[in-house]
């Protein structure tokens, strides 16, 4: 599925254990990774960092509103307590037509709860919330949240995981897996609608429960599905 010539990408959020394994497991095969963070001295150092594990990848750092203009595909990755504050301020930078693919999770945590336990969202799921706030044409795709942040920094470590897309144009969900499907070891299965993405989000939670009890770093692979997923 993926083409040829990467096209940048956009990671806001790079400075957590998702963003940075995403950032760095993308570069290694050839994407321009846009860090994004509250603070450009953060993002620097977050790219720095990305360098060291990938030097023949190509990293920028920026504030998050640069971030996000300097890629067609943005990636969401911050902790639920922080993406309104995210999105409030990236409402007049997103553009339409962009992609933004949300892996924001509303876990208790976030409100000092346990990591175990969801919290209830208005909207119906932290992705719908993220297509309510931004801009008119600005596509929300919903995935990532089964990966393994720790399997992802390993760069060593085979993933063989499936990443569960949720969205209500199969075009966007399409050109999202496009651009996860590049690294090696993930597949990725079309859920359904966006609004679905309440049920993957709550996958978080189990597989944290899951993993905590076999001190390991499992994902989720769905077996009998047909060989091509996407046409």
């Amino acid at each position: 599925m993926p083409s040829s010539q990467p096209e940048p990408v956009a990671v806001i959020g790079a400075s957590g254990a998702l963003g940075f394994g995403l950032a760095i497991r993308l570069a290694r095969v050839g994407v321009p990774i846009a860090i994004g963070s509250r603070e450009l001295e953060r993002a620097r150092e977050t790219a720095e960092r990305a360098a060291e594990m990938v030097p023949e990848g190509s990293f920028s750092a920026h504030d998050n509103a640069s971030a996000a203009q300097a890629a067609a595909t943005v990636i969401l990755s911050v902790p639920f307590r922080n993406q309104s504050e995210t999105l409030t301020n990236l409402k007049g930078t997103l553009a339409s037509g962009q992609l933004l693919i949300d892996a924001t999770v509303p876990l208790a945590a976030a409100v000092s709860g346990k990591a175990t336990r969801m919290l209830g969202v208005w909207q119906g799921s932290a992705a719908q919330q993220a297509q309510e706030m931004v801009g008119e044409g600005v596509r929300v795709v919903s995935a990532l949240h089964t990966v393994s942040a720790a399997s992802l920094a390993d760069l060593e470590h085979p993933l063989e995981q499936d990443v569960l897309v949720c969205g209500d144009s199969r075009a966007d969900k399409r050109e999202a897996a496009g651009v996860i499907e590049r690294i090696e070891g993930l597949r990725c299965v079309d859920c359904g609608r966006l609004e679905m993405a309440r049920t993957t989000e709550a996958m978080t939670a189990l597989l944290i429960s899951v993993n905590s009890r076999y001190k390991a770093h499992a994902g989720v692979r769905l077996t009998s599905l047909p060989e091509k997923l996407w046409d």
